[in-house]
Parts: C-alpha cells; structure tokens; sequence
C-alpha cells in the first residue's frame, strides 16, 4: 500500500486549518454591521453572540458560513485524496483542522469561537445522519434547558457514538470524539458559569445592541 507522502498530508491539514480561520462572525459584523462582535456580549465570534449583537439575520449567515467552513474543509480533502485508501483519515483530519482554526484564527491574534457550527458543518460531511444525530443533540439540549451552551456539549458528545454507528469507521469516529472533547475544552467557562447559575439564556427575542 503506498502511504501518502507527508508533505501533502501537510498542505491538507494547513489548508483546513486556513480554511476554518476566517473568521465570518467578525467579518459580517464588521462589514454589514459596522460592529465588532468581539467588543459586545460575551466576546466570541460564533453564532450565539451573533445573535446576541447582530440579530438573528447577522446569526443566521455566521451560523451558516461557519458549517460551511467544516463542511468544505472535509470535501476538499475527499477531492484531494479522491480514490486513494487514505480518504477517510484525510477527511477526518481536514475536519479537525478546520475546528481548530476557527477556534485560534491566526487572522484575530489566535482567538476565535468555540468551534460547535465548524464541527457539526465537518459532521454533515463526513456521514450526515451523524451530523443530524448532533444537531439534534443539540435541539434537544437547548430547548429543555434554554442554554446554548449545554445543547452544544451534549450534540458534541453524541457524534462519535453516531459516526461508529453509521461509518463503522474508526478516523471518523476518532474525529468525533477529538472534536467532543475539544468542544468541552472551549466551553469550560461557560462550564463554570454554568455551576455558578450566571450562564445566559438563548433569547431569541433579545434586540440588536
């Protein structure tokens, strides 16, 4: 069997990783908002913020575009390791590095968001009945507690049992659970504020500022 060579197994993972740094949340904020989300609410890029200080049209397009990244990360990587034993590995690297990019973007002094949209957009892409296990994970979690935060860890924690479910694949499953425990990784201060009972409420209805 002939291994790739490491270089190209370099140039998938540093691509990924590019790929997940840009950073849409403070690009749309700052070019259709004329708001840099990083200075309202709790200081993230990601979609929950967006919503807090762009409203739900500005959360909307960061949420979507932030899956897209995940999602265009893994199907490069499937396009450039095409008919080839190594695709699924290549994927599910691409996945992780793109989750990691969005989390330490090189474009905002290695600061991003907390990686749950980038991951569940790399989910759908990798195996898609996966991906709706987390994102009903994540419904689930949200609607009964109304934090964000605890739909987002529990939709992580159920993605590597789906992957092993529907793939029987162990790269994407490895990948599930490298992104869980990340994902628990970025949330842990909102682990804590959690404890503390300071944790906010999703608030769809909350005005724009």
């Amino acid at each position: 069997m002939i291994h790739p060579l490491p270089a190209t197994v370099a140039l998938v993972a540093i691509a990924a990783f590019l790929l997940g740094s840009l950073p849409f949340g403070y690009l749309i904020g700052r070019f259709f908002y004329r708001t840099d989300i990083r200075t309202r609410g709790s200081g993230n890029i990601g979609a929950m913020n967006a919503l807090r200080t762009l409203g739900k049209g500005g959360a909307a397009a960061v949420l979507l575009l932030d899956a897209a990244k995940g999602f265009a990360a893994v199907e490069l990587a499937r396009l450039w390791f095409h008919a080839t034993p190594w695709s699924h590995e290549a994927a599910s690297l691409a996945a992780a590095c793109a989750v990691i990019g969005h989390c330490f973007s090189p474009w905002l002094s290695w600061r991003g968001g907390k990686g749950v949209a980038t991951s569940f957009g790399a989910l759908f892409a990798l195996c898609w009945p996966a991906g709706l296990v987390a994102v009903g994970g994540w419904l689930a979690g949200a609607l009964l507690t109304r934090y964000s935060s605890i739909g987002s860890m529990f939709g992580s924690a159920l993605a590597p049992f789906a992957l092993w479910a529907f793939t029987r694949s162990l790269p994407e499953t490895l990948y599930g659970i490298f992104a869980a425990l990340f994902i628990f990784f970025t949330h842990r201060e909102n682990i804590r504020r959690l404890r503390l009972g300071t944790e906010g409420p999703i608030r769809l209805s909350q005005p724009r500022g």
